[in-house]
């Protein structure tokens, strides 16, 4: 069993010195002040553009794993993301998009990872829960509630916030009613019933809309209300933003954003919990923290539940975002992409996951299909590129080569859990380490005596 590492790489020598210390507070200004002004002079929707914007996205976990003071990260966070990011997202609404699109699915891989990171087991149905919480709004705030009762007609806008919270207990729910089948399977048959469950919800959305249309099927729930702006008027008057639908994207940002630092908060604190010390010991070895007195059904069941949880609320916040929901938009390609970030950031790590999810994210919206649009310029100036070759067919391939490479060289994920790291790698011991570790150990007498 190894102990600890002898040397550091050359990665790890370079950024020690920008990761704590005053160096790490001049880095940091200076990387978010660079950053926000090439976001700032620039807010064309170009290649450029995008990967600046990445790099500003990524700035706060640069900030969050740095040895700083707290306030210091809080008030990077609040210039970049409070200040900085909104107001480019007024210059160019594609961005504030594309970051709240990040930051829902941040959540979800937040949500994920308690089940699949710190628990240990592997959930191929996590789009079902949100497919709930998304139904839910979409079905009470629309005429749709009328097909299924026509003395009821749809709750009032202003019910969006307390739904929230009605999303969050449905998914719990919901989570709680897939544990309980499943308490005793582990690894590939736990994976293939939890697959099921996510195509079951899917059909069943699919197919109930008769006897009674509670869904409206195939073709969906449209017009799904959103709910009423908090100091319109206000923002108005300042002149900041006058268009209902940038109202509407900046709400929604600041939405998201309040929601993954309560998430991030509430998961930190279970993982450093008796009850994530349980998920870690279950994981590891259920046997074994079976026999250590660890209720594994109650810790399971738990872990289903609160990762559910927060997929409810954020199907909350996708429907009334979207307008319009149907079956296709929860499908298994979802959660596939949602395990993806988890696994590519690092399972069992905070930081992680959020990394997974903006860079998968990030792929999927921004920069898979910015690189394609540039090949088909570069086609038509008659680069020696094949005309039989499209490359927007071809962007889940290019994402599919890059997860496959990650997993070659990087198995543990981009920002791994240093038990996680220490499983991956075999870390060297030097003489030194060995002689103290001799001096440590009792002798053969010590010990017979």
């Amino acid at each position: 069993m190894t102990t600890g590492a002898s040397s550091q790489s050359l990665w790890q020598r370079v950024t020690a010195p920008l990761s704590s210390g005053p160096t790490a507070y001049a880095f940091l200004a200076f990387y978010v002040l660079i950053c926000s002004f090439l976001l700032l002079t620039n807010p064309r929707t170009e290649l450029s553009t995008d990967i600046v914007f990445v790099l500003f996205m990524l700035s706060m976990l640069v900030a969050y794993r740095a040895r700083v003071a707290t306030w210091f990260k809080v008030v990077l966070g609040v210039i970049a993301l409070g200040i900085v990011l909104p107001y480019f997202g007024t210059l160019n609404p594609f961005y504030i998009d594309v970051a709240t699109q990040a930051g829902i699915f941040t959540a979800l891989a937040l949500g994920l990872n308690v089940v699949v990171g710190f628990a240990g087991l592997l959930d191929l149905g996590y789009v079902a829960f949100f497919a709930v919480g998304a139904y839910a709004w979409g079905i009470f705030s629309t005429t749709q509630i009328s097909n299924i009762n026509p003395a009821w007609g749809p709750v009032d806008p202003v019910m969006f916030y307390p739904f929230l919270i009605i999303g969050l207990i449905l998914g719990l729910i919901t989570g709680v009613l897939l544990g309980l089948p499943v308490l005793r399977l582990r690894g590939d048959y736990l994976a293939i019933v939890t697959l099921g469950f996510g195509e079951v919800i899917r059909v069943v959305a699919n197919n109930l809309d008769r006897p009674i249309n509670i869904t409206n099927g195939s073709q969906g729930i449209r017009d799904i209300e959103r709910p009423p702006l908090v100091l319109v008027d206000l923002v108005r008057n300042l002149g900041v933003v006058a268009d209902d639908n940038r109202l509407y994207q900046l709400f929604f940002y600041y939405l998201v954003l309040i929601i993954v630092l309560l998430t991030v908060i509430v998961v930190a604190r279970l993982k450093n919990s008796r009850i994530g010390r349980a998920w870690e010991a279950i994981r590891e070895d259920e046997v074994a923290a079976v026999a250590q007195g660890i209720p594994r059904v109650r810790m399971k069941l738990l872990a289903f539940a609160i990762g559910a949880s927060f997929a409810g609320v954020m199907g909350v916040v996708f429907a009334s975002k979207q307008l319009f929901i149907n079956p296709p938009t929860f499908d298994l390609l979802r959660s596939i992409n949602i395990l993806a970030m988890v696994i590519l950031g690092g399972m069992g790590s905070i930081p992680g996951a959020m990394l997974g999810a903006i860079i998968v994210t990030m792929l999927d919206l921004q920069i898979l299909p910015r690189l394609a649009s540039v090949l088909r310029e570069a086609q038509a100036a008659g680069a020696p590129i094949p005309r039989q070759f499209d490359p927007t067919q071809y962007q889940r391939l290019f994402f599919g080569l890059l997860l496959v490479i990650m997993m070659i060289f990087r198995p543990e994920g981009l920002w791994p859990d240093e038990r996680r790291r220490e499983e991956q790698h075999e870390v060297e011991i030097t003489d030194e380490e060995l002689e103290a570790d001799k001096l440590t150990k009792p002798t053969g007498a010590e010990t017979g005596r």
